[in-house]
């Protein structure tokens, strides 16, 4: 391999993001090292998605392969393109994600530097579905959790998650593990039974990019919930904690998504949940704050959302111009 090579296979699951894949794929074009190989599979895209890998494919200044078939599934898609994978490095990043230009080189680096380390990973930009941006996973406060570097356990039980879009694996550690396809979250179980083989080794940088739209599994709070518990009682035997303190661990992730499902106005149902798992609060002082959160119209939270959205943003252009 050259300088600017990369001992890192690199995979693309695409469905159903014609609009953004391009921009996805043209980051993997820009990085300063590059992949191995490049694995683009999409899973039966009843959209455009397809074609438009097709055409900006032909761009590719590395190896590439484009597989399209029907649809599986996320975590058989990356199942599917871990078992074609070589190289010492693995990587996948969302068709509707980006990574910055220095994404591959710094994590390639970082577990360089720390051999012992299952995977790497950072922080990230959160951008909407017009490419702005509207927070990022560094401006998260002490009430949403920090991310840690070494042991993850405890940081995953806490339920706070390294944005897939950050995530550099070693292939090496991958052996003898897989996306479970009978989940619809397809991290969680994976970075749990990781977590119990070794390290994770944690770089503040800002190198990638996430995006939050409407289609995002994510903002299904009551799934992600019951998908995060099932999960954990799936790996009990890896969690390195009794029965009591897992159960005190998922009333707090309960409480955590009830406040979740309370932002998105989702009023009953959150404080159904809360009720049921007030243990899971921190203190008073935030099952005080939750409870008047019940009484805020609405309209004030959307006026609120609606204000900072006209402040002045960075955009998904901007930061790959830096």
């Amino acid at each position: 391999m050259s300088e600017n090579d990369s001992d890192c296979f690199v995979v693309v699951p695409v469905y159903n993001h014609e609009r953004f894949v391009e921009k996805c794929l043209r980051s993997i074009f820009a990085q300063t090292v590059r992949p191995k190989k490049l694995l683009v599979i999409d899973d039966g895209s009843p959209d455009g998605s397809a074609k438009v890998c097709e055409r900006v494919l032909k761009d590719c200044p590395f190896e590439a392969e484009f597989v399209t078939r029907e649809n599986r599934g996320l975590c058989a898609t990356l199942n599917e393109g871990l078992a074609a994978s070589d190289g010492k490095y693995f990587a996948y990043l969302g068709s509707d994600d980006l990574w910055l230009p220095r994404f591959l080189e710094e994590r390639v680096r970082q577990l360089e530097t720390f051999p012992e380390a299952i995977l790497a990973y950072g922080h990230a930009y959160f951008v909407d579905k017009d490419d702005n941006v509207f927070e990022t996973s560094a401006d998260y406060d002490e009430e949403r959790g920090s991310y840690v570097d070494g042991d993850a356990r405890g940081m995953l039980l806490d339920m706070i998650v390294p944005p897939s879009a950050s995530v550099c694996y070693r292939r090496a550690a991958l052996d003898g593990v897989a996306w479970n396809e009978q989940s619809r979250i397809e991290d969680y179980e994976m970075y749990l039974q990781l977590a119990a083989k070794g390290t994770f080794t944690f770089d503040p940088q800002l190198l990638s990019v996430w995006r939050h739209h409407e289609e995002n599994t994510g903002r299904n709070s009551e799934m992600m919930v019951s998908e995060v518990i099932a999960a954990q009682e799936r790996n009990f035997q890896l969690l390195g904690i009794g029965r009591a303190e897992l159960e005190a661990v998922q009333a707090k992730a309960r409480f955590r998504y009830a406040r979740m499902m309370m932002q998105h106005g989702q009023k009953r149902s959150a404080m159904k949940l809360a009720l049921a798992n007030m243990g899971g609060a921190k203190s008073i002082a935030e099952l005080a704050k939750f409870g008047l959160r019940f009484f805020v119209p609405m309209s004030l939270i959307e006026t609120s959302r609606k204000e900072r959205s006209r402040r002045p943003t960075q955009t998904v252009e901007s930061l790959l111009q830096n």
